[in-house]
Parts: structure tokens; sequence; C-alpha cells
């Protein structure tokens, strides 16, 4: 059984709260616009959900960013992280 909380899922959570913030919207904000309770929007950014492809779309489009930039950012740090366990 797989788990969720693994290191690179923990990047894509940081990478959603780092785009959220940078958006200047709160969670309630975020979660209103997506018409879900503010839970959803909590349990995704703690990495105790998944967020499908058809939700990561619809949530990074509520932000205003392009869901590639969340993408590249996630491959940057998994870049990174690989690097470094290569040493």
């Amino acid at each position: 059984m797989k788990t969720i909380f693994t290191p690179e899922h923990n990047i894509f959570c940081q990478s959603m709260i780092a785009a959220r913030k940078t958006a200047k919207l709160t969670q309630a904000m975020l979660a209103k616009s997506l018409n879900k309770p503010q839970s959803f929007v909590a349990k995704y950014e703690r990495g105790e959900r998944r967020l499908d492809v058809i939700e990561f779309l619809l949530v990074t489009r509520a932000i205003g960013i392009n869901p590639s930039d969340i993408i590249q950012e996630v491959e940057k740090h998994l870049d990174q992280a690989s690097c470094r366990e290569k040493r």
C-alpha cells in the first residue's frame, strides 16, 4: 500500500500552498470559489488527500496560475532532491 505522505507529495503540497499565498488567497476564499468546504483545501495542503487531475486543474484555475507552473516547480525540487541523493 502506498502512502500519501511522501517527500515528493510534500513538495507538491508546498508548491500549491505557495501558489495560493502568492495569489493572496486564504484557504476559505479559495474553497468558496471552488464551491467546496475550507477543509477540502486544508486536507490537500496538509497532504491528507490527493487531488486528481481534474481537481488540480480546477484549483489552479481558481488560484489563477497555469498548472504547468506548479508542475515545473515540483519537477525542479524533485531534480534538486535527486541530485542530493546521488552525492
